[in-house]
């Protein structure tokens, strides 16, 4: 099997724990990734003195393919978000975000919802200033919002285009176009028109956001692939999460045109850093993602199946779902449910 040079950045607080669980399975899956290891976030600083540093961001230009741990934006100092940053370095315009039901019993079953967000526009831009009145320098805040038809454009065809290669049978369009009638009303105006050109082969409708947010709780069934902005979409998929168990289980893909990195939604938890419970089930389904994106997907298949065995038995499930089970311990079961060597 061909080799793979990837970029590896095990982030911060639980980060280099669920890092070592992913790569453990990852060995004994015998997966192709040859990593190149980079520290971001806290120990970016500590190592770098900055939480994105150029021989991290080096690294991802020359491999193109990362897979990422939680890192910490430190607070205050002048830091804007490492995830924001990355996105925009490498043009990172698609972030994909599937959930599915992967325990029973909860108060959802069956649930296998895409949300696709668009990752480098709206809000997030953080275009952002004050303005002073009287003696309050920072009396008024203001936020500009960007939404290009473009980049409306390349994200609606990323999902109908998704929609069509993974058998997925409706694109659902999120936007907020009856009070913010330019900035969602271009994006809702784009992604019809791309999705125009898919009748007959994908289904396409569209949903106000807090409308969409209601009907997620009352009927999640209804809904296949989600499609939508920037901000919309970081809430919405938080909220699919949930009906799913949480963040513990969301992996989240950021991809470009020259570029892909994959992570774990959830952030770095330093509150239960070096304690050994952390759930390491995200950041691997991430890098069954990485699998797909770079042609392996009958390892993707293998690795996905060990895990879902791994989560039928509650004494291998860890505490956010339901069970015991440590993170090495979770781990082991999954090695084992892959045939491989238990140290």
């Amino acid at each position: 099997m061909p080799r793979i040079e990837a970029t590896l950045i095990p982030g911060d607080g639980i980060g280099p724990e669920v890092t070592a669980a992913t790569l453990r399975s990852l060995e004994a899956l015998g997966a192709p990734f040859d990593w190149d290891v980079q520290p971001g976030g806290l120990a970016g600083i500590e190592v770098h003195g900055n939480p994105l540093p150029e021989p991290l961001l080096e690294s991802i230009r020359r491999t193109k393919l990362a897979l990422k741990g939680p890192l910490t934006t430190p607070v205050g100092g002048g830091f804007r978000s490492i995830n924001v940053r990355l996105r925009e370095e490498f043009q990172l315009y698609a972030n994909l975000r599937p959930n599915r039901t992967m325990v029973a019993g909860g108060r959802y079953e069956n649930i296998d919802i895409v949300l696709i967000r668009e990752n480098l526009e709206g809000l997030y831009v953080a275009f952002e200033h004050y303005i002073p009145v009287g003696d309050d320098p920072y009396a008024v805040a203001i936020s500009s919002g960007v939404n290009t038809r473009s980049g409306s454009t390349r994200i609606a065809r990323y999902a109908f285009e998704y929609a069509l290669k993974h058998g997925r049978k409706k694109v659902t369009i999120i936007h907020k176009a009856n009070v913010l009638k330019a900035l969602t009303g271009i994006f809702l105006e784009a992604a019809r028109d791309v999705g125009r050109e898919y009748e007959g082969r994908v289904a396409m409708d569209d949903r106000i956001v807090d409308a969409c947010a209601m009907q997620l709780v009352l009927n999640p069934w209804q809904f296949d692939v989600i499609l939508a902005t920037n901000l919309f979409g970081d809430i919405l998929s938080d909220e699919i999460a949930g009906l799913v168990g949480g963040l513990g289980t969301a992996p989240g893909a950021n991809i470009g045109d020259k570029a892909a990195i994959f992570e774990a939604v959830h952030g770095s938890a330093p509150d239960i850093a070096g304690r050994g419970i952390a759930n390491p089930l995200a950041l691997m389904l991430a890098a069954a993602l990485m699998l797909d994106h770079t042609g392996n997907i009958e390892l993707a298949h293998r690795y996905r199946a060990a895990i879902d065995a791994t989560l039928l038995n509650r004494a291998t499930r860890t505490r956010d779902l339901g069970g015991n089970a440590t993170t090495e311990q979770f781990t082991d079961a999954v090695v084992a449910q892959l045939g491989g060597a238990l140290p």
